[in-house]
């Protein structure tokens, strides 16, 4: 009798119950599967530079001269950063509400000697500007120096647009070097079961069976507050801006239920580009919005980074005071850029980001064994904000259902029509 096949989802989850199990049973064996789960970690790592330095300079210079972009491009910009700053707010004040990983045991970062923690030395003003600019764009990508890597790489990006045409091939290579990491980031997840198992078998033996009421926890905060960022910003955002919600939603939910179903937006993109153009959007403003959001509007990512950040930091036992949550929020904020439409890219940037800020990569693989449940939801919002994002800016435009729309309705029937006398 053949087996069933199994999803990558089904082994993450078959290898967190055994490890939970083996945690549980015997913690010595448990503490022993470590390795595996550094070994894991050490693999992921290992995509953050190339794959946060190639999808910017795709998102920034793959749009072409950046002053034809013009005045769609600059309100575009603003609206994505004014949203994913209230999804990050809103993520950073829910996981202090309900602090899910207070009592989950974490190893203390091995940069830091026991009993001190990073915030006791927090950088100055004047260090966090000179630490902006990388002395070597080699140094600060085998240091894991996350800040570091995303100026550099935007301005690069910004470079290559204002050359023009002469940049092509360097678009083009950025283009393949992205797609090879992501094929490379789908091979270290067929490893992820195996480390995942490890991690969480360790993480039982060390802190107990206490550590899944925290993860249920966690959850379950993330679900709430991204109903209150649908509720308390993107449904007043419509209104304002005077979205017909009805037609809105009609249009939106297939869409995002494929993003739901498939943790992915990128393949939600055809049929939310095609159902916002029915909406009322012209092509112009579809073609340019809803991309660039993919890139630079992650409204559910930045939440669900913002919460799982002090999520961890929670579990190591590490105190981040406010300023260093905000700073740390400015980080993800930048580093987000350019990773929608791959399942569980958001734990790289997320690995990178901790690891900038000294604190324990243990804490993602404990994350990653109810991660696809977060996906879901978080990936779902993304590609509705996405699509709220491009009725707003072509309400802003005043090109929302006008004539221009109206003939590119009637010359797409006309195309339809004749195809369908052809077949």
């Amino acid at each position: 009798m053949k087996l069933p096949k199994l999803s990558l989802t089904a082994k993450i989850f078959i290898g967190l119950i055994l490890g939970v199990a083996l945690g549980a049973w015997k913690h010595e064996w448990g503490i022993a599967l470590r390795p595996l789960s550094i070994l894991f970690l050490n693999l992921i790592k290992s995509i953050i530079a190339p794959l946060i330095f190639s999808t910017l300079v795709i998102g920034i210079a793959g749009t072409g001269d950046v002053r034809q972009v013009g005045r769609i491009g600059l309100k575009a910009l603003v609206y994505f950063e004014v949203v994913t700053t209230f999804a990050l707010i809103i993520g950073l004040a829910a996981v202090n509400l309900t602090k899910p990983g207070v009592g989950v045991k974490l190893p203390p970062p091995k940069p830091v000697a026991a009993g001190q923690l990073p915030s006791e030395k927090p950088k100055t003003f004047g260090e966090l500007i000179t630490d902006l600019a990388p002395p070597s764009i080699i140094k600060a990508m085998a240091d894991g120096a996350v800040l570091q890597i995303v100026v550099f790489s935007v301005m690069f990006a910004l470079a290559v647009t204002s050359i023009g045409e002469k940049a092509k091939p360097v678009v083009v290579w950025c283009e393949s070097l992205a797609d090879i990491m992501f094929r490379f980031t789908e091979f270290v997840m067929k490893f992820a079961p195996v480390g995942v198992g490890a991690a969480m078998a360790y993480t039982v033996g060390h802190s107990g069976l206490q550590v899944l009421k925290n993860l249920g926890v966690l959850v379950g905060t993330l679900y709430g507050a991204l109903v209150v960022f649908i509720c308390f910003v993107l449904i007043p955002v419509a209104l304002i801006a005077r979205v017909p919600l009805r037609d809105f939603w009609n249009a939106v939910k297939e869409p995002a239920t494929i993003a739901f179903a498939t943790t992915s937006s990128e393949s939600a993109l055809p049929k939310a580009m095609e159902n916002m153009e029915r909406l009322g959007v012209p092509r112009r403003i579809v073609g340019f919005v809803l991309p660039t959001g993919y890139s630079f509007n992650l409204d559910g990512t930045t939440l669900y980074l913002s919460l799982a950040s002090i999520f961890v930091a929670q579990a190591a036992g590490v105190h981040l005071s406010i300023s260093e949550q905000v700073f740390m929020m400015l980080t993800l904020m930048l580093t987000s850029k350019g990773v929608a439409g791959v399942p569980r890219a958001s734990m790289v940037i997320l690995l990178g980001t901790l690891a900038s800020f000294h604190l324990p990569p243990e804490g993602v693989l404990v994350i990653l064994g109810v991660d696809e449940l977060m996906d879901m939801a978080r990936t779902a919002v993304n590609v509705t904000g996405n699509c709220l994002a491009t009725v707003v800016v072509a309400q802003w435009e005043r090109a929302f259902r006008t004539e221009e729309w109206l003939a590119e309705e009637a010359e797409l029937e006309e195309v339809t029509g004749q195809r369908a006398i052809a077949g």
